[in-house]
């Protein structure tokens, strides 16, 4: 082979040479070079002996190599430290350098070694024979293997560490993390032990790569840092990573159309390559995504062949958990993440490909930053608490961790408005949990819980009430003063905080249930009897059923684990729960009309906004109201995969990044969508919702329509609930008019019908099961309600909050609600109270 083909295929010669024992002749013009394996020349395997050569330098110096070589100076070839293969005179002097060989064909040479004479009629190399001797002495040279690690203490004992050499996949179903663990290795790797790793990312690309860091460093929401919006304590931690060199330590390929063979090149190249991250392989099928649907098994190949050729661990993800697919990908580790019933709790187990499984762990997802603790960082053993368990300081190490979790965001100083003592022993917390040390856990409860005593008012934001909820499993104390405070301030009106455990905070929770709301009970699946004032189940039967494109509104149980279903979610319907970032919601104590003591809202307005009242808007039948006009899928879904573009012909449900969206006068067009991203920060929505966002870009509100990264889809029908929509507004019009028990049983046999679309209590029974059609519909009017209110702030008006798909307040200088909505008690219209500055938000029977 002449010197410019070897130095293309330097890498594979090695591996042909360390694994087959195979020797190559090298040509360059007259001088004729051997690489061979080290069992050829064993004194190479001594250090210093002669010159060596790291494999990416000596491929380009591989021409002056050859010439040494050929002139009887062996060059020693090396992956990072270790020598594989040696450059060896093809003449003579090779024969005098192996002269112990050449004596004794087929014997042992001075490594141990023994070389089989081969198959010479077929010109084969011949094979390389290590002896017992050879692996004892390897072993005892290397000593530990110290290869990376996922920075999880359970998941490092269960998995003993990413082996180098082997291929590692990290299998899991979509939404439950196993991108998550490849992050947590190269973060684990890069930042903390300062070793080079590559992030071959075939999905996310580089920003969001480092948007998931940096979330999972600080405790910062991944979903903002989706919209490029950092916190001062954030850019501190970016620039810290910049200013100590660890961001050179991951280097990062998210080109287009990557392919595992690019992987395989680049690799080799990386000066002290310490883990490849492949991140990920996609098993449905994309024509955009090399890495995907058949082709993964190659892939798989050429990634294991990576392992053996850098001597360095390979860790891919792969987004489903099918055992015939994990079966033809072959790796030589397997991690399988599967979700356990118990929310945000998931069991991996590490199986081997000889072994069988060799261990299990839990972890907790967090994923709302980006990354998995580990389950098991406390762990409690009852027989050794000096309390009963009921009161055990750490009777859990759930309940521990979850502590650890919600102290993070005031203990990395991402937020603000607890007291330092407070957050000194909240760090201190963090600390024995990461350690799992239970004598100092319960040496810090006492002065922890005191601490947290004295705070008179939590955050009012997610993360205090985070805060106070995970402290109230440890019986947080309420001091007189402080009991004493809360009963005058609930006497005078004022905002009640009620510090963690307390009775009064039960109270208010139960209090605070959502009024006049219709739960299914056993029965409800039944037709309403003859001259029911309004038979809504059996018009939406009757208009479900009259349909020419023949739907099919029940999913047989079978399927319902499988397929679309699991993916769809109450989240999806983008209900918004927003209050102008300027405007400040409490809420108080309330005794409303009957006499009921509960809990309203009351919105706090800026001396900026002037003069004006709050008009509080109240849309009429939102939900039947969306029935007029809802697209959905009356069949079945299928499975439609990555599209390049939203297809008007179809509906369901689609996998999409969250579109960056930068104005404060209006919530996200998704709602809280955006709340639940998956570990890749995108989100399952439903058609409506992508409609509205293609209507955003055309109107130039947004940059561009985003990605659909997977589909599941149907012919798509806008007229399936219309007949019941038509229903629905007539009766409304006459029982309006009559008020009373009928108007009320109205209302009642509608909110029956729409939920028996999708029941969620176990064992109820429904002529329904369709989720897409129920979340759709859902969707539909939460689209309907933003979209209102953006052309109202469109106008002037300027908005102060948006909730549900019914409830908006503005405010109003003159007193007039904006001139978007239409007054009135018809579907569509809505109602408008104004409310002077500092009074509460009236409901129901207020």
């Amino acid at each position: 082979m002449n010197v410019t083909a070897a130095r293309t295929a330097l890498y594979s010669l090695v591996r042909l040479a360390e694994e087959e024992g195979r020797t190559t002749v090298i040509t360059k013009h007259k001088a004729r070079a051997l690489l061979a394996p080290l069992d050829r020349f064993p004194a190479a395997r001594k250090a210093d002996a002669f010159p060596a050569h790291v494999l990416s330098t000596a491929q380009k110096d591989f021409g002056d190599l050859v010439t040494l070589a050929a002139q009887g100076e062996p060059q020693v070839l090396l992956r990072n430290t270790t020598p594989v293969a040696v450059l060896l005179p093809a003449g003579p002097a090779s024969s005098a350098l192996s002269s112990d060989m050449a004596a004794h064909p087929g014997a042992a040479p001075a490594g141990g070694a023994v070389t089989s004479q081969g198959n010479q009629d077929r010109g084969s190399a011949p094979r390389r024979l290590a002896t017992l001797g050879d692996a004892i002495g390897s072993v005892l040279t290397d000593g530990p293997v110290g290869g990376p690690t996922f920075g999880l203490p359970g998941l490092d004992a269960a998995t003993g560490g990413l082996q180098p050499g082997r291929l590692t996949l990290v299998a899991a179903a979509p939404n439950v993390g196993g991108s998550l663990l490849g992050l947590a290795a190269a973060r684990q790797t890069a930042l903390v032990d300062r070793r080079t790793v590559l992030y071959a990312a075939s999905g996310p690309n580089r920003d969001d790569i480092f948007r998931r860091i940096l979330s999972a460093e600080t405790g910062g929401d991944y979903p903002r840092l989706k919209q490029g919006r950092l916190t001062e304590h954030e850019q501190q931690v970016a620039h810290q990573l910049v200013r100590a060199g660890v961001g050179d330590l991951l280097l990062i390929d998210d080109g287009s159309n990557l392919r595992a063979e690019d992987i395989a090149e680049t690799a080799p190249h990386m000066q002290g390559l310490a883990l490849v991250v492949v991140d990920r392989l996609q098993a449905a099928h994309s024509a955009r995504l090399p890495l995907s649907g058949d082709r993964l098994p190659d892939a798989s190949q050429v990634l294991a062949g990576l392992a053996r050729t850098v001597h360095v661990p390979v860790l891919a993800v792969v987004d489903s958990d099918d055992p015939a697919l994990l079966g033809l990908l072959d790796a030589d580790v397997l991690v399988t993440l599967t979700a356990t019933a118990e929310p945000g709790k998931v069991q991996v187990t590490v199986t081997e490909r000889d072994f069988g499984t060799i261990g299990s762990a839990y972890l907790h997802s967090d994923l709302l930053h980006a990354r998995f603790l580990d389950a098991g960082a406390a762990p409690v053993d009852p027989t050794h608490s000096p309390a009963a368990p009921a009161s055990s300081p750490v009777s859990s190490g759930t309940t521990a961790l979850e502590l650890a979790e919600a102290a993070l965001p005031y203990t990395s100083g991402g937020h603000q408005g607890i007291p330092a003592t407070l957050t000194h022993e909240l760090a201190a917390w963090r600390t024995a949990v990461a350690s799992g040390d239970q004598e100092t856990l319960k040496e810090i409860l006492p002065s922890l819980l005191q601490a947290a005593a004295a705070v008179s008012q939590w955050p009012d934001t997610h993360e205090g009430h985070r805060l106070a909820a995970a402290l109230r499993p440890y019986g947080t104390p309420v001091s007189a003063d402080t009991a004493s405070s809360a009963r005058q301030a609930a006497a005078a009106g004022a905002p009640v905080y009620a510090p963690a455990d307390s009775g009064q905070a039960q109270d208010d929770a139960a209090e605070d249930e959502e009024e006049n709301q219709v739960e299914l009970a056993p029965g409800d699946e039944e037709d309403e009897p003859e001259g029911h004032v309004f038979p809504a189940l059996k018009i939406l039967k009757d208009a479900v059923g009259r349909s020419k494109m023949h739907p099919v509104p029940v999913i047989r149980k079978e399927q319902r684990d499988s397929g679309p279903w699991p993916l769809i979610s109450e989240h999806m319907d983008g209900e918004p729960r927003w209050v102008h970032p300027d405007v400040t919601l409490t809420r108080i104590p309330h005794i409303n009309a009957n006499g009921k003591r509960v809990r309203r809202d009351k919105l706090d307005v800026p001396d900026s906004f002037g003069e004006g009242v709050l008009c509080l808007i109240d849309r009429n039948g939102s939900f039947p109201s969306a029935c007029s006009a809802v697209p959905l899928a009356p069949n079945e879904l299928k499975h439609t995969g990555p599209l390049e573009a939203f297809d008007k012909t179809k509906a369901g449900i689609y996998l999409i990044d969250i579109p960056v969206w930068t104005r404060t006068d209006m919530p996200h067009p998704l709602g809280r969508i955006i709340d639940r991203p998956d570990d890749d920060g995108r989100v399952w929505v439903t058609t409506p919702h992508i409609k509205q966002l293609e209507k955003l870009v055309r109107e130039n509100h947004l940059g561009a329509a985003p990605t659909i990264h997977d589909s599941w889809t149907g012919k798509a029908n806008e007229s399936l609930f219309k007949p019941f929509y038509e229903a629905t507004r007539k009766a409304r019009t006459e029982l309006i008019q009559v008020g009373g028990d009928p108007y009320k049983a109205y209302k009642t046999r509608l909110s029956i019908a729409l939920r028996l679309l999708w029941p969620k209590r176990e064992g109820q029974r429904s002529p329904f099961w369709r989720p897409d059609w129920r979340m759709s519909m859902v969707a539909e009017a939460s689209v309907r309600h933003w979209s209102v209110a953006f052309k109202a702030v469109q106008e002037g008006s300027r908005l102060v909050g948006l909730f549900n798909v019914d409830a908006a307040a503005f405010w109003t200088p003159d007193g007039t609600a904006p001139a978007t909505y239409r007054i009135g008690t018809g579907f569509g219209e809505v109602k408008a109270k104004f409310i002077e500055p500092g009074g509460i938000i009236p409901k129901g029977d207020d």
